[in-house]
């Protein structure tokens, strides 16, 4: 496993880095989730499917 020491002054972090990434990927796959569900909604709003773009 890679991991990261972080030292700042008397303290001391390890970072598991897989984790890490494995945190990051999940928030941009929910930010994603999240954008197309207002484009959804404003294609609704709207009656203009967003996914016909030219």
């Amino acid at each position: 496993m890679s991991r990261k020491l972080i030292i700042d002054g008397n303290a001391v972090y390890e970072i598991d880095e897989k984790c890490m990434l494995k945190k990051k990927l999940g928030e941009l796959k929910e930010k994603k989730r999240t954008s197309d569900e207002k484009k959804a909604e404003q294609s609704v709003v709207t009656g203009k499917p967003n996914h016909l773009k030219r």
